[in-house]
């Protein structure tokens, strides 16, 4: 109860689900909008309703020809002799292979991904793919095309929902987190030949049959660049910044911030090669 009593401290009137609502529609988010969202409760305010609040406004906000889509990743079901954070004891490593629960899109809990994204994933109604690492849920008009066929290799590229919304020309909500969250950029970076690749494996369970199989995806997905280009693509693009309840957020084009990313990428590598 002491963080709500923080919050509450901070907070000049209670954030309810009609004004969050209406604090979305000024920033510009509209009926009929497909959107990715990353957000952090706490940065709001106090919240009446708390998570469940803020999905309900978000889903308010673009109505039923819209759709809401957030990252929903899951941790854990890669190849535990692999595991560095922290690392399975090697005695242990066959025990925990064998034993491993595969990812389940109904019943996989979300890992560091926040109330609003946990609430948006049991929300009736909300599909999510099936990739057993970088999973993201998807509730609205699009959902189905969004979620479907997300492919386990090049896990956040043009097979990845991520790509989906480009087609769309969906935006992106940063409620109250900054660039390093904006998923989106990975797009650009599965999208430019410059970027490393590596090799991992994830567990995958089809027809009862369980088996580690191997993925390619970008190196050094969490990079501190990513605060660098944000940065770089505010002052050079169209970004709504307003106030969603107390929370500093941002609203743009994902297609824009893809493709300005794909060309600033570059240039970061060609001046990496120098």
């Amino acid at each position: 109860m002491s963080g709500n009593w923080e919050l509450m401290a901070r907070t000049d009137r209670p954030v309810t689900r009609e004004s969050l609502r209406q604090n979305l529609g000024k920033m510009g988010l509209q009926k009929g909008d497909t959107v990715i969202v990353h957000s952090s409760l706490k940065t709001l305010g106090y919240v009446v309703g708390a998570s469940v609040a803020v999905v309900g406004a978000l889903l308010d906000a673009v109505g039923e020809e819209g759709t809401i889509v957030t990252p929903s990743h899951s941790y854990g079901h890669g190849n535990p002799s692999t595991w560095t954070n922290p690392p399975v004891r090697p005695e242990w490593v066959d025990t925990v292979r064998e034993h491993l629960p595969a990812f389940d899109p109904q019943t996989t809990p979300t890992t560091r991904m926040g109330r609003i994204v946990e609430t948006f994933r049991t929300w009736p109604g909300t599909l999510r793919s099936r990739h057993p690492e970088t999973s993201f849920c998807a509730n609205g008009k699009n959902a189905e095309f969004i979620t479907a066929n997300h492919s386990l290799d090049m896990l956040q590229g043009d097979n990845s929902p991520l790509s989906r919304i480009y087609d769309l020309d969906g935006k992106i909500l940063l409620m109250g987190v900054g660039y390093d969250r904006n998923t989106s950029f990975h797009l650009a970076e599965y999208r430019i030949d410059e970027t490393p690749r590596n090799t991992s494996q994830f567990l995958v369970e089809e027809d009862g049959t369980r088996e580690f199989r191997e993925s390619k995806q970008i190196h050094n997905m969490n990079d501190p660049w990513l605060l660098d280009l944000g940065d770089a693509f505010e002052q050079s693009r169209r970004v709504t910044v307003g106030k969603v309840g107390q929370a500093e957020s941002r609203l743009f084009s994902q297609r824009e911030a893809v493709d300005y990313a794909q060309t600033w990428l570059r240039r970061r590598w060609s001046q990496e090669r120098r």
